[in-house]
Formats: structure tokens, C-alpha cells, sequence
């Protein structure tokens, strides 16, 4: 796995752009984070310096991103650059139309979306070899997986540079080997959504309900056993006879459900509103959000820690701590 430091360009300096430049800065990575928004800029470096307080690492390596508010100068010597910009295709197909022009022939360009295929945003642009996805998980310095995604005309030597890089700075990447929407967590995690909502939908549980027998079920075993594990584990031919009586009764729309539409249109939206499937108050969204960080970072507990992004270049390290 590749150690040399080299020159990352993040494109978008919100949630998930500052998170990754976390990882690659604790790295030892140069790191050059482009937004068009000043305050966005102004607050990256302590942004990422209190997330690296809020998991006990040491201060520091903060001083290995910059941020810049022109877009050329942020690529203009970049090994690799990651889009990490709105859900929206046409956004995206602009952005990566200039970073084709601005960032060296050399660099790879990386987008770092959820869901949208990587051709159509590569679609109709030169040198597409070098153009692949990264789909990382929120928060990206906490959760180790990276999907990396191909199109068509992705070379094999460019999947294999993003992940070599990728395993160097503590991540867990895979290869993604078509380029479908939604890649496969996404698709995963939407078929049950997909699934709860209807549940609810059609009276069988409410919200609650729902969200209890899944943590207290399942979703248990889900970070120490995968679905096709767990098939093996009590076997196909169960598997089999289980679908043979489930599998017609559940959801197989196409669209989204009404009862989501509905909720959307009533400006229901959940935390950000106080209502959604379930009611919110403040104090309740913000323990849900602690909760969830806090079972997070067991898995990051120290700078070299399973899951966590880690470096050498932090202060703390530089002590011996």
C-alpha cells in the first residue's frame, strides 16, 4: 500500500468534504479544499480540529488542509480530487467538466456520490479512464467503509491506485464491479427502508415499533454478520423456505411510498422539522445524534483503531502519546 504523501483536492467543504479531509490530512496529506461559500472555509480547519478533539486524538494535523475559494487554484497541482458536492447530476457533470480542464492530466477525479451512476457523470468527458466514484459513509472520519465505483471506462489502474491510497489511510474500500445506482449499500439499506416505511404505512407497526425490532433484533448481529453469512449460517434451504412464504408479501413499488411523499409535502422532515415518522424534540434529535457518534467512535477509540481514520502528523503523536 502506497505511504508517499501526496496532494488532495476536496471539492465541497460541508459535511462530507471536511470529514474526508480529516482522514487524509491525519494521514500526512496535503490537503486543498475548494467551496464557494467563505463562512464554509473560515471554520474548516476548527471544524476538523473539534472532531479530532471529540474522539481523544491530538490537535493538529488540522494545519495540513487549506481551504480556497477558486477552484483552480485547489486542483491545480492535485494527485487526487473527490467531488463531494450536492445529490444533483447536472451540478455534478459541471463540476467534473472543469476539473477534467483544471486538475493535472494525471490526477484522478473522484466523485463521491451516493447513488447516481458514475458514467452519467462522466458521460461525454475526456480522459473518463481516470473518473471513478468514492462513495464514503457520514461521518466519513468514523465509518471505515469506501465504495469504489468504476464506469465502463474506468481503468483497472485507477481502481487499484484509489484503493491502494484508500487502505493507507485506515479506510475499508471495496470494489463496486458494476455501475448500478445506489452502488450496493445504498441499495441494501433503501430495500429496507423501503420495506419499514410500508410496514407503517399499512398499519402492521407503528414508527417506533419498527425502529425497536430492528436494533433489537438483527441489527444486533449486522456489524459481526452480513445477510449472505447469516443465510449460510442457518442455511440456504431454510433461506429458501422462508422466501418461499415471505418474499410475495413484501413492497415492490417502483415509486416512492405515498405515506414518504405525504410526509415530505406537509413539511414533515423529520429532526430538521421536529416531525417525521416520529415526533422530535430538540434534546431528543441531539441524544439520538450523541448516541450514534458515541457507538461510532467505539470503533475509532484511538488514533489507530479499526474504523477511525489515523496518521502519524498529529501533535499527540509527535509527544509519543
Amino acid at each position: 500500500m502506497t505511504r508517499a504523501k501526496q496532494t488532495i483536492a476536496i471539492v465541497g467543504a460541508g459535511l462530507m468534504g471536511h470529514g474526508i479531509a480529516q482522514v487524509f490530512a491525519r494521514a500526512g496529506h496535503r490537503v486543498r479544499v475548494f467551496d464557494a461559500q467563505a463562512m464554509a472555509l473560515d471554520t474548516l480547519q476548527s471544524r476538523i480540529a473539534k472532531n479530532l478533539a471529540d474522539l481523544g486524538f491530538g490537535i493538529g494535523s488540522e494545519r495540513n488542509v487549506s481551504g480556497h475559494a477558486d477552484l483552480a487554484e485547489a486542483v491545480a497541482v492535485a494527485d487526487i480530487v473527490i467531488e463531494a458536492a450536492p445529490e444533483k447530476l447536472e451540478l455534478k457533470r459541471s463540476i467534473f467538466a472543469e476539473l477534467v480542464r483544471l486538475a493535472p492530466k494525471s490526477a484522478l477525479l473522484a466523485s463521491n456520490t451516493s447513488v447516481i451512476p458514475i458514467g452519467q457523470i462522466a458521460e461525454g468527458l475526456e480522459t473518463r479512464s481516470r473518473i471513478l466514484g468514492t462513495h464514503w459513509w457520514n461521518p466519513p472520519f468514523l465509518v471505515p467503509l469506501v465504495e469504489v465505483v468504476g464506469s465502463p471506462d474506468t481503468s483497472p489502474e485507477a481502481i487499484a491506485a484509489m484503493i491502494a491510497l484508500l487502505s493507507s489511510v485506515g479506510k475499508t474500500p471495496v470494489h463496486v464491479r458494476k455501475d448500478v445506482p445506489g452502488f450496493v449499500g445504498n441499495r441494501l439499506q433503501h430495500a429496507l427502508w423501503r420495506e419499514a416505511i410500508a410496514i407503517v404505512a399499512e398499519g402492521i407497526a407503528d414508527a417506533e415499533t419498527v425502529d425497536t425490532v430492528v436494533k433489537a433484533s438483527f441489527g444486533r448481529r449486522l456489524a459481526v454478520l452480513g445477510p449472505l453469512e447469516n443465510a449460510d449460517l442457518v442455511g440456504t434451504d431454510l433461506t429458501l423456505d422462508i422466501h418461499n412464504v415471505v418474499l410475495q408479501h413484501l413492497n415492490r413499488s417502483p415509486e416512492p411510498s405515498p405515506y414518504l411523499s405525504d410526509l415530505v409535502a406537509s413539511g414533515r422532515l423529520g429532526m430538521k422539522s421536529g416531525e417525521g415518522f416520529r415526533n422530535w424534540t430538540d434534546e431528543q434529535a441531539g441524544g439520538l445524534r450523541g448516541t450514534v457518534f458515541s457507538y461510532l467512535r467505539n470503533f475509532a477509540s484511538t488514533p489507530t483503531g479499526s474504523g477511525g481514520d489515523h496518521g502519524e502528523d498529529d501533535e499527540s503523536s509527535r509527544r509519543g502519546a
